[in-house]
């Protein structure tokens, strides 16, 4: 019993800091148009979330992450009325590449996010 008790103990101690740690697409990051935008936890997926400019407050996107670095979900596209398409993230450093594509990912448009 004692035995039992001490490994679950440990166990649940090694993954408190595993759950505690961001993820590297969490944060503040610039958008091409000069406005900022935030990326945080939401469920289980991260939300990606306009800071200013007339469009503060909107959600654009929202992404589970599908590999080191590489993210898949929909981003929302405002200048086509809201719009919601296929979306991915490619992380590289300080820079996100943020996409929403159509046909099955054979037309797509992207930006480039900076970290702020």
């Amino acid at each position: 019993m004692k035995k039992t008790l001490s490994l679950l103990f440990v166990l649940a101690s090694l993954g408190i800091p595993t759950l505690a740690r961001a993820d590297p697409i969490e944060g503040r990051w610039k958008m091409p148009s000069g406005n900022d935008a935030t990326i945080a936890p939401c469920g289980f997926d991260f939300c990606l979330t306009y800071v200013n400019g007339p469009l503060k407050g909107k959600r654009f996107g929202k992404m589970s992450a599908s590999g080191i670095g590489s993210y898949e979900g929909t981003v929302t596209d405002y200048t086509r009325n809201g719009r919601e398409f296929s979306g991915k993230g490619k992380l590289s450093g300080d820079t996100l590449s943020v996409s929403g594509c159509v046909l099955g990912g054979l037309i797509c448009r992207s930006q480039e996010l900076k970290r702020i």
